[in-house]
């Protein structure tokens, strides 16, 4: 591998997009490459301190009501007449034949007139049957759900001279699922309500469980599980669930350069002195790593909190030769 090559490759291993062959030469050229050595440790350096002002991220219940008055407004949206359908079809159709010759454009588009007019035709009736299939079951009484059922209310439409109204609303049906938690259907829950839960003792469970895992070396793939302890240990505001995020995270502290990164920022800016320590102590066995070495040697020297600038010169008088 020449110098070349190693440089792409430093950039693409630095954000997780490498196969493990790959890091695996990378990493053999760099042990007798002092260049390209340095550059990948500037780049890390470089990738932490831009990590350092985490980007905000909007609020789970702010996408929710976003994605619903999208779906409403598009709901809300009058119907084409006809000939403005068939007219956009036709348009459709032109523009795809621009490039043909003009016997086959003739023939394509007698073909698409065709086959545009009967498809109008057919969409026409199946409308008409939806029409009255849909005016039938309105005459049918259903039971108004209780309010706890009911999400939101989507419109209210009173019919002309009559009493009258029709109210159209988003029900929220509860639902439940069993299963390991190597069922797919199950991690994606759980990686679900560790971010968008409202309940701070729903995300600690979920945390819980999936740092567990984590520990025990089942199913915690880079890009799912191991993903969501990341974005739990840096956004969630609550200790706990950072916390169990943090200790499900350690035992790849040393194989993943994100993960490591993630622990960096938790003790560059997390509130909990707790988590802080816990950090330190995690990130020991990597101290040769000069993103680490450089963290350690600032917390040290200036960080506010007594307690911190004491682990962190502990641990680097462990190191027999910082170079």
């Amino acid at each position: 591998m020449n110098c070349e090559i190693a440089h792409e490759r430093i950039v693409s291993a630095a954000y997780g997009e490498l196969s493990d062959e790959q890091i695996h030469e990378l990493e053999r050229h760099m042990t007798g490459c002092p260049e390209c050595h340095s550059e990948r440790e500037e780049l890390l350096a470089l990738k932490l301190l831009a990590a350092a002002h985490p980007m905000v991220e909007p609020p789970a219940n702010l996408v929710a009501r976003s994605r619903q008055r999208l779906e409403e407004a598009l709901d809300a949206l009058p119907p084409k007449r006809w000939y403005e359908w068939l007219g956009q079809r036709m348009i459709n159709n032109f523009a795809s034949l621009q490039a043909a010759p003009v016997a086959a454009c003739l023939l394509l588009i007698a073909g698409a007139g065709a086959g545009t007019l009967g498809g109008y035709e057919f969409a026409q009736n199946r409308a008409a049957r939806a029409a009255s299939a849909v005016t039938a079951e309105s005459k049918v009484e259903t039971p108004t759900p209780a309010p706890t059922e009911i999400a939101s209310i989507s419109s209210i439409v009173r019919q002309p001279n009559s009493d009258v109204v029709e109210v159209h609303y988003n029900q929220v049906v509860p639902r439940q699922v069993e299963g390991s938690i190597d069922d797919p259907a199950i991690s994606d829950l759980l990686m679900l309500a560790s971010e968008n839960s409202p309940s701070p003792d729903v995300r600690d469970d979920s945390i819980g469980l999936m740092a567990a895992e984590c520990r025990a070396g089942h199913g915690c793939k880079a890009a799912g599980i191991r993903d969501a302890l990341m974005v739990a240990l840096r956004y969630d505001k609550n200790e706990g669930v950072r916390e169990k995020a943090l200790q499900g995270l350690e035992p790849y502290v040393a194989q993943d350069v994100r993960v490591r990164d993630a622990v960096l920022e938790a003790l560059l800016n997390d509130a909990d002195p707790r988590i802080r320590t816990a950090a330190i102590n995690i990130l020991e066995p990597v101290e040769a790593d000069a993103s680490v070495r450089q963290v350690l040697h600032s917390v040290a020297n200036s960080d506010h909190n007594p307690q911190i600038r004491t682990v962190s010169r502990q641990v680097l008088s462990r190191v027999s030769e910082i170079q």
